[in-house]
C-alpha cells in the first residue's frame, strides 16, 4: 500500500524521531511511504483558539496537499497524532461550512475519510497487530483524550503493544484521566494544568515503568515535563518508536 505521511507540525519542529519511526515501521512492513513537501500545520490549535478565519486558510492548504496525493497515488494518509487526525476528522468540513464554503467541506471530508491515526491504520486497514517489534522495557501506556474520546480508537494501541517481544506491559492507573495538557489549556489554565499533570505523573510513578507511551507527543511533551523535573528516570516515547524498534536496531 502506498501511504502519504501527515507528520503534523509537532512532530517536525520538535519531535522528528516520531515520524521517522513510523515510516520506518510502515516500509519494515512493506508499505511505500511518500511525504508531501508542502504540508504544514492543520490549523487545530487556530480553531481550538477560535481563530477560525485562519484556520480556514490553513486547512485549505492541507485539503490541497493531501488530496493532490491522494489523487496521484497514495491510497492513505497516517499521522502519528490522535489530536491532528480528531482535527481533520471532526473540525475541518466544520469550520469550512461556517464560512460558507460548502466545496471546501466536501473536500475536506474526502481527504479525511482516507486520514488515519497510526494504529488505526494498522489494525483497521493493515489487519495486523504484531508488526515484529522487540522491546525489552517495562512500559505503560497513556490514552491520549482525543484518540480516545474522538477517535475512539479503543484498545488498538495496547492490542499493538502486547504483541511486542520481551517487552513488560503495565496498566496505568485511572488511565482515562486527561493529562492536563490540552494545547493552549496548559498556558491559560496553568495551575489547573499542572495539578492533573502531577496526578498522572503519580499513576506513572506507581507502575514503576522506565518508559511511558502515547499516540501523541503533545502530551509525552507535557508529561515528559513534569517526570523530568522530578528526576523521576521515566522515558517517554511515541508508540510508532516502540512499534517501530526491532532487537537489531533497538529502540528507535
Amino acid at each position: 500500500m502506498r501511504i502519504a505521511l501527515f507528520v503534523t507540525c509537532l512532530n517536525d519542529a520538535l519531535f522528528p524521531e516520531a515520524g521517522i519511526a513510523t515510516v520506518r515501521l510502515l516500509e519494515r512492513l512493506g508499505h511505500e511511504v511518500t511525504f508531501p513537501a508542502a504540508q504544514t500545520c492543520c490549523g487545530q490549535m487556530h480553531t481550538n483558539t477560535g481563530y477560525q478565519h485562519d484556520a480556514r486558510a490553513i486547512l485549505r492548504h492541507h485539503v490541497d496537499t493531501f488530496e493532490s496525493a491522494l489523487e496521484h497515488g497514495a491510497e492513505v494518509v497516517v499521522a502519528p497524532s490522535g489530536s491532528c487526525v480528531a482535527s481533520v476528522r471532526h473540525q475541518h468540513a466544520m469550520v469550512a461550512r461556517e464560512g460558507g464554503q460548502e466545496d471546501l467541506a466536501q473536500r475536506a471530508e474526502h481527504v479525511a475519510s482516507r486520514t488515519y491515526e497510526l494504529s488505526e491504520l494498522l489494525v483497521d486497514v493493515l489487519g495486523v497487530t504484531d508488526v515484529g517489534a522487540w522491546f525489552p522495557y517495562r512500559v505503560t501506556y497513556h490514552p491520549t483524550c482525543h484518540a480516545m474520546r474522538m477517535l475512539r480508537v479503543g484498545d488498538k494501541p495496547l492490542h499493538l503493544l502486547r504483541q511486542v517481544g520481551g517487552i513488560d506491559l503495565v496498566t496505568l492507573g485511572e488511565a482515562e484521566q486527561c493529562c492536563g495538557f490540552g494545547g493552549t489549556f496548559a498556558m491559560k489554565n496553568a495551575e489547573t494544568s499542572t495539578a492533573m499533570m502531577a496526578d498522572k505523573v503519580a499513576h506513572v510513578m506507581a507502575t514503576n515503568a522506565a518508559v511511558l507511551t502515547a499516540g501523541d507527543s503533545s502530551c509525552l511533551m507535557h508529561l515528559g515535563g513534569g517526570l523530568d523535573r522530578l528526576r523521576t528516570g521515566v522515558r517517554t516515547m511515541h508508540l510508532a518508536q516502540i512499534l517501530a524498534s526491532t532487537p537489531a536496531g533497538g529502540a528507535a
